[in-house]
């Protein structure tokens, strides 16, 4: 490691009670580490003191090195490996880490958002779009996807037939069986769907028009919200990139759950994730690093 930062020499001087002559005369061009090793070797007993404080006390850390100084701590955070910056996000605040995601692009930010859990994901898309919204914005396989699904119990979907206007649903059954449908009533024709063998009952469900396969699948969704997790993930970002911008995505990604922000955050170039790291509370930052990495505290004292 090769960390070269400022030391808050004035805090120094004052700390251990040396005139500002003598500091010059004396010190100018030693590391902090020597200059309280002479001082305590003379008997400062203000230097022998702060010699045992060093590597525990953390306000005396923030003070030396001025960590309250963004700058200061880039400087530290630039010299750590990826494996060791990794070790500040968990600490970070939820709004300091998730700034860290305007750094991606509009094009990265779909990658991210394709491999979150589907829950994640869609709750995401609820903050940009209304169901109604992500209904009619969804392409017609993935609405035969959702309607198809052995997730759904299919009387839950004949219940919610019944609400399609009768004739779409006769023209929909006279189609697949080739019988005349008219005149029996909603509860009816559902049911008479519903008696299909499995082939052709799934037939009968990609049969709708589009418009009334939207009205049936908005239907069953705002009954069971979490039904908009069988909607591809794919699909949502692709109506995401094409309907929103990058801003209004990361604006969006503020319900994402901690922990996969921060596996989001982990992709960024190491410059770029210490510069978000830069933004976390000193004290945190100065107790995580007298606790994990006293190396780096001590390549500080002694430069």
């Amino acid at each position: 490691m090769s960390l070269v930062i400022d030391s808050n020499l004035e805090y120094l001087q004052n700390i251990l009670h040396i005139s500002s002559v003598t500091f010059e005369e004396k010190y100018s061009n030693m590391s902090v580490d020597e200059i309280i090793e002479a001082e305590a070797a003379e008997g400062n007993q203000y230097a022998i003191a702060l010699a045992q404080e060093l590597t525990t006390n953390t306000s005396l850390i923030i003070e030396l090195f001025d960590l309250a100084d963004t700058n200061n701590k880039y400087m530290i955070l630039r010299e750590l490996s990826a494996q060791q910056l990794a070790a500040f996000l968990p600490e970070m605040e939820e709004s300091d880490l998730h700034q860290g995601l305007f750094f991606f692009t509009q094009d990265k930010l779909m990658k991210l958002l394709e491999n979150l859990p589907p829950e994640q994901l869609v709750n995401t898309a609820f903050e940009l779009f209304s169901q109604d919204e992500i209904v009619k914005l969804m392409p017609d396989e993935q609405l035969n996807k959702f309607l198809t699904s052995t997730d759904i119990d299919k009387n839950k979907i004949l219940k919610h037939m019944q609400s399609i206007p009768e004739e779409y649903v006769a023209q929909v059954l006279e189609q697949i069986t080739g019988e005349s449908a008219q005149g029996l009533s909603s509860f009816d024709l559902s049911k008479r769907i519903g008696q299909l063998n499995p082939l052709e009952y799934q037939d009968a469900l990609m049969a709708f028009q589009p418009t009334q396969k939207q009205q049936l699948v908005l239907s069953l969704g705002k009954e069971h919200s979490e039904w908009f997790q069988l909607f591809d993930a794919h699909a949502y970002t692709t109506i995401m990139n094409r309907e929103k911008h990058q801003p209004e995505v990361v604006k969006a990604m503020s319900v994402i759950e901690p922990e996969y922000v921060q596996n989001m955050i982990k992709e960024l170039p190491n410059d770029l994730l210490s510069l978000v790291i830069t933004q976390m509370d000193t004290d945190k930052f100065a107790e995580i690093l007298m606790d994990r990495f006293p190396e780096v505290i001590a390549d500080m004292i002694m430069r």
